[in-house]
């Protein structure tokens, strides 16, 4: 189980799964719908807490997450079958390398305790930021160079436009 505190919750998950969403309409390159788009953010910001109750083993719950967003992608966001597993695994590699990086840099750079900062939330979420942050300017980097080359497509009803 991976319980979160309400802390944990409002600063560090909920942004990262509207980052995680909006990495997904980057990836696929489709245009943004804000209403699906915060629709699908919400409700994967709920599965994700639910997983993350469940009793089962990390890399599970990754597993779990990735068929949620694909699930929503599809469903509600109307981003083609193909598009949403590639933008899905695309975003959570680059979650996870930034993420690792992140860790390298706090255990082997400033030689904190890495235990120490899993083990205390207020710690994880301060020395998480910085993933965040490098993931997040990855995306919108991207997003502006899509955007810039036109390289973004309209959704309608599931049909690549």
């Amino acid at each position: 189980m991976l319980r979160l505190n309400l802390l944990e919750v409002f600063l560090r998950v909920l942004p990262e799964e509207f980052l995680v969403i909006f990495a997904v309409y980057v990836f696929s390159k489709t245009i943004i719908n804000v209403k699906k788009y915060i629709i699908s953010s919400i409700i994967y910001f709920i599965a994700v807490y639910v997983i993350r109750l469940l009793p089962i083993q990390y890399g599970v719950h990754t597993i779990l997450s990735i068929v949620v967003i694909i699930v929503l992608s599809i469903n509600i966001n109307k981003i083609s079958i193909i598009n949403s597993i590639k933008a899905s695994i695309i975003t959570m590699i680059l979650e996870f390398i930034c993420e690792g990086i992140n860790v390298i840099i706090i255990q082997y750079i400033f030689k904190v305790d890495i235990d120490r900062v899993f083990n205390e939330p207020l710690l994880k979420i301060l020395y998480g930021i910085p993933s965040l942050l490098v993931f997040a300017a990855i995306v919108f980097t991207y997003y502006a160079y899509s955007a810039k080359n036109k390289r973004l497509k309209e959704v309608i009803d599931g049909e690549d436009i």
